[in-house]
């Protein structure tokens, strides 16, 4: 029977050739085993503290390797990395007992002789024998954040450019965070009072966040079954922010471009009452799929899934607004995607880049006159947010940034709402994520080519 470390090591293998995400490979790996609730939170925790800490781990484990660590097979570099991060990070786990499993994954999967080497260099580190600032003193400082908060080395340095030293420390720190699950109210169904007026969830952990009808928790099995029943759905509260600023009426004709797998498409059609019309498109039929699902667990009626490329859609009636929530670099999510910023590169940047300016054009020729187009990220990084929005409006005379946001709560209104955007760095707010969202308003031209 497999056991949680050697699952967590399977999940790190696949993710070493594999494009899948790691909750995913997870939720499928861990749909075939028979391992209680404990160890599916160990072999998660595993994964996720693995991930999180790779250049870490990788720094501190090669002071006491006596050979180049990447050119070690990938399966010990992870048997490696497994043993360090229960050593480092795990309390509750004994230093022998971590070392003693990661001896036999290496002698299951690499022989004898490397399990021996395997216990050689695990019974060598210790949070004692780790001297990580020590180690560091002389890196500079781009590197000595690189590795002390396990991010790409790129990464760090486009930060402290963009944000200056104080606020990418806490970026950092942020992303090494385990993440706080946001959930919704469903407010067709029910009201906030009238949800916690269930004693087992009104005793459960949980926090306001300053947007209605969110909160915020760690303790996602108390709310599970309520999620099921459709009284509440899984959403963090920054993405609930795209939805307020677009701030869809009852009655109107709502667009979600790039929509799976729906969150934000069931968030519109509750503040629109259910009464209405929304298109929700995407161009992966499996994910919409979830958006049907979930529409119907919320008893949500108004939403049509289309599966189409929205660089190309198109649809008889001109909708009165659109949200395009684009495919980004989604740097504001790398602490609930931790296997995400070892696979970014720049040249995946650039390529997304092309593909926003694509769906951006298009949206504007899809919007009807007068009509409010929002277009969002999960992403960081100005060239994906301001950035396109400025080029945006160079070649769109058409268009304006328009500053209404009212719907938005005050606290939000700072910073870039003078130009209708709101920009949310990971650990501005406790438990959001980082994210962009531009509000746009399509204009009339006059004569001279100018909005009137």
């Amino acid at each position: 029977m497999i056991t949680a470390r050697e699952l967590a090591l399977n999940v790190l293998q696949a993710l070493e050739t594999d494009n899948k995400r790691s909750d995913q490979l997870l939720h499928r790996m861990l749909q075939h085993t028979t391992l209680n609730r404990i160890d599916r939170a160990l072999a998660t925790g595993l994964v996720n503290g693995v991930l999180r800490y790779r250049s870490q781990l990788d720094f501190i484990i090669s002071h006491f390797y006596h050979h180049k660590l990447e050119k070690a097979a990938p399966v010990m570099r992870n048997i490696f990395r497994l043993g360090a991060y229960q050593i480092l990070f795990f309390d509750k786990v004994p230093d022998w007992a971590a070392v003693n499993e990661c001896v036999k994954l290496a002698r299951k999967y690499k022989g004898e002789r490397m399990s021996k080497l395997v216990n050689g260099v695990l019974r060598k580190i210790t949070p004692e024998s780790v001297a990580l600032d020590e180690w560091l003193k002389d890196k500079s400082l781009e590197e000595q954040l690189a590795t002390k908060y396990s991010h790409p080395l790129w990464l760090v340095e486009r930060w402290l450019s963009n944000y200056g030293r104080e606020q990418t420390e806490a970026i950092l720190a942020y992303n090494n965070q385990f993440p706080l699950f946001g959930f919704r109210i469903n407010r067709l169904r029910t009201s906030l009072k009238e949800f916690f007026s269930d004693l087992v969830l009104e005793a459960a952990t949980h926090e306001e966040c300053g947007i209605e009808n969110f909160f915020l928790s760690k303790d996602f099995n108390s709310f599970e079954p309520a999620v099921t029943e459709g009284l509440c759905s899984v959403q963090n509260p920054t993405q609930a922010l795209a939805c307020l600023l677009l701030s869809p009426r009852e009655e109107s004709t709502v667009l979600d471009l790039c929509a799976a797998p729906g969150g934000k498409s069931t968030y519109m059609a509750e503040l629109m009452q259910n009464q209405g019309e929304l298109t929700s498109v995407d161009l992966y039929e499996q994910k919409l799929l979830k958006t049907e699902t979930h529409s119907k667990a919320l008893g949500i009626t108004i939403i049509t899934t289309v599966v189409a490329d929205a660089r190309s859609y198109t649809q008889e009636k001109r909708p009165d607004s659109i949200l395009l929530d684009v495919p980004c670099s989604g740097t504001g999510v790398l602490g609930r995607r931790a296997e995400l910023r070892w696979k970014l590169t720049p040249a995946t940047l650039k390529d997304l880049l092309t593909l926003q300016e694509e769906l951006l054009d298009h949206a504007a020729e899809l919007l009807d006159e007068g009509g409010i187009l929002v277009y969002a990220t999960c992403s960081i990084e100005p060239e994906e947010n301001t950035g396109q929005i400025e080029a945006f409006l160079l070649r769109h005379p058409d268009f304006a940034a328009d500053t209404e946001n009212e719907s938005v709560p005050e606290v939000f209104r700072h910073g870039q709402a003078g130009k209708g955007a709101i920009l949310t760095l990971p650990g501005m707010y406790p438990g959001f994520d980082g994210g962009f969202c531009q509000r746009l308003r399509k204009t009339r031209l006059s004569s001279d080519g100018h909005a009137a």
